[in-house]
């Protein structure tokens, strides 16, 4: 996977954290910058160590199932895909002026699970990690960041295009990835 396709899937999987970010920006009213900040690192923080935890956690398991990763990534980034484009049906958005480690924490974790699962593909197709988790975590912090400013300016206008936007592009790379694995294309 090269640096387009990796920070094509940094976008991707960011997209879950824009969407939460934009509920975090409807709810502030004082010191914007400072929590926009805030919420950014977070998300982007967690949003790069999961694709860690999932890589250390795939290493365990590549040399067994090395003639199955591409079928393994494939599905992964379909589900998560998949999920992120039924999620994009949603046109709520729970506006809680809630901006303490716990909350940040909760919510940091919940919309970086997909990452978790995109790592354990990172080991199995042996994509080189610190590389990817720093372009991933760098792009969750900008995307989050326009998010909360979006949410605080403009309102939840953005928030499905985006999930679905971000699950199209996960089921574009996982095709490819397995389309690439199978000779299909070079």
């Amino acid at each position: 996977m090269n640096l387009i396709s990796v920070s094509l899937l940094g976008a991707g999987l960011a997209m879950d954290a824009f969407a939460a970010a934009i509920c975090k920006g409807l709810s502030i009213g004082k010191s914007f910058f400072k929590r926009a900040v805030i919420v950014a690192l977070f998300f982007g923080i967690f949003q790069g160590m999961m694709p860690f935890f999932g890589y250390t956690l795939g290493s365990i398991f590549t040399e067994k199932l090395q003639q199955i990763d591409h079928w393994i990534a494939f599905i992964l980034l379909g589900i998560i895909g998949i999920n992120m484009i039924r999620e994009s049906r949603d046109k709520t958005c729970e506006i809680e002026d809630e901006f303490d480690f716990k909350n940040l924490l909760m919510l940091s974790i919940a919309t970086s699970i997909d990452a978790l699962a995109v790592g354990v593909s990172f080991a199995f197709l042996k994509i080189e990690i610190l590389t990817s988790i720093l372009i991933i975590g760098v792009t969750t912090f900008v995307v989050s960041f326009a998010g909360v400013y979006i949410g605080k300016f403009f309102g939840i206008a953005l928030k499905d295009k985006a999930q679905l936007a971000g699950g199209i592009v996960l089921i574009f790379l996982g095709t490819k990835i397995l389309v690439e694995h199978l000779g299909l294309i070079g």
